[in-house]
C-alpha cells in the first residue's frame, strides 16, 4: 500500500495554480501517478471536472480541497480527503472563508503601492482564474511579470511575508470548523505540510493534538516543501500520535513547483496510508 504512487495535495486555476483540472489530470496520469486528488484553497467547484477527467484517463480519484485555517495567529492549512463534494454545510463553511480574501488583497495592494508598486490588485487579478480566491501567489506572479523580481519566491521572500509591505494577515476558520466540515461531509482531515510552520515543539504538540480532538485522522509526512529530515521527523510523530500518512506534491505550475506530480518518495513502509481508509471513498476509473 506505500509504494502506491498516490499524489493527493495539488491545486488548479480554481484557486492558484496554473492549469485547468483536466491538464492536471492528464500530467497526474503521464507522470505514473496511480491515484490522485485535486485540492483547491477553500474551493470545491473544480471537483467535478477533475474527477471526470481522471476516470477518462483510467485514473483513480479521491475528492480534495485545502481549508486555511487560524491556529495560534498561524495560518495553517488542513487538507480535506474523500468527502462529498456537493455537502451544503462544506460549501457554505468554505463560502465563508473565502470571503475576506477580497478586502485582504486590496490592503495587500495599498502597501504594496506605499513603497511605489502601483497597480498590483488589478494586476494579481488577472492571474487568478477564480476573483473569490485573489490570493499572494496571484500577487507575487503579477510582481515577476513587471519585472520586479526574479521569480516568485523573491517576491515572497522581498513584499509578501510578515513584516514586508505587501503581508496583510486574515482570519481564518477555526480548526475545528474545518475538521468538522470535512468529516461531516464523509471525509479525512489531514495536516497539510507541518514542516512549513514555525512552531516551537510545544505549539506544533498543540496543533496535534487539537487537531485529534477535533476528529484529525491524517498528515502530510512526504510532500513538496519537506526536506529528507522531516520525512523522518513526520513519520515519526505520525506514529507517536496514531495518525494516518499522506502524500502529496502541492504542485501548483510547471513554471514555480521544484516538485512534480507524481515525483515524491514513497511513504516510509512502517506508516499506514490515507488512503487504506479511503478505499470506499476512491472513484475508480
Amino acid at each position: 500500500m506505500n509504494l502506491l504512487n498516490a499524489d493527493l495535495h495539488c491545486h488548479s486555476v480554481v484557486s492558484d495554480g496554473t492549469l485547468h483540472p483536466e491538464a492536471l489530470a492528464e500530467r497526474a496520469k503521464t507522470n505514473g501517478v496511480e491515484l490522485w486528488s485535486l485540492t483547491d484553497h477553500d474551493e470545491v467547484d473544480g471537483q467535478h471536472r477533475a474527477a471526470t477527467a481522471a476516470r477518462a484517463l483510467g485514473l483513480d480519484y479521491l475528492s480534495g480541497c485545502e481549508i486555511s485555517v487560524s491556529f495560534a495567529s498561524v495560518t495553517v492549512h488542513i487538507v480535506g480527503l474523500g468527502f462529498d463534494a456537493e455537502d451544503d454545510r462544506l460549501r457554505k463553511g468554505l463560502a465563508a472563508t473565502r470571503g475576506g480574501r477580497g478586502e485582504r488583497a486590496r490592503e495587500m495592494s495599498d502597501g504594496l503601492a506605499k513603497v511605489g508598486i502601483k497597480g498590483a490588485f488589478e494586476g494579481a487579478l488577472r492571474h487568478a482564474g477564480n476573483p473569490e480566491l485573489i490570493a499572494r501567489t496571484h500577487f507575487a506572479r503579477y510582481l515577476v511579470e513587471i519585472g520586479t523580481c526574479a521569480d516568485t519566491n523573491e517576491v515572497f521572500r522581498r513584499y509578501l511575508t510578515e513584516g514586508k509591505p505587501g503581508y496583510v494577515p486574515h482570519r481564518w476558520a477555526s480548526l475545528g470548523d474545518a475538521v468538522h466540515w470535512i468529516t461531516q461531509a464523509g471525509g479525512m482531515a489531514v495536516i497539510a505540510h507541518p514542516g512549513r510552520y514555525k512552531f516551537t515543539a510545544t505549539e506544533e504538540y498543540a496543533l496535534f493534538t487539537e487537531f485529534i480532538a477535533h476528529g484529525g485522522r491524517g498528515v502530510e509526512v512526504v510532500t513538496g516543501s519537506h526536506t529528507t529530515a522531516d520525512y523522518q521527523k513526520y513519520a515519526d510523530l505520525a506514529l507517536e500520535f496514531g495518525l494516518l500518512a499522506s502524500r502529496g506534491s502541492d504542485f501548483h505550475s510547471p513554471g514555480e513547483s521544484h516538485t512534480d506530480l507524481g515525483a515524491l518518495p514513497d511513504l516510509p513502509g512502517r506508516l499506514t496510508p490515507v488512503w487504506s481508509a479511503l478505499r470506499d471513498r476512491v472513484q475508480r476509473a
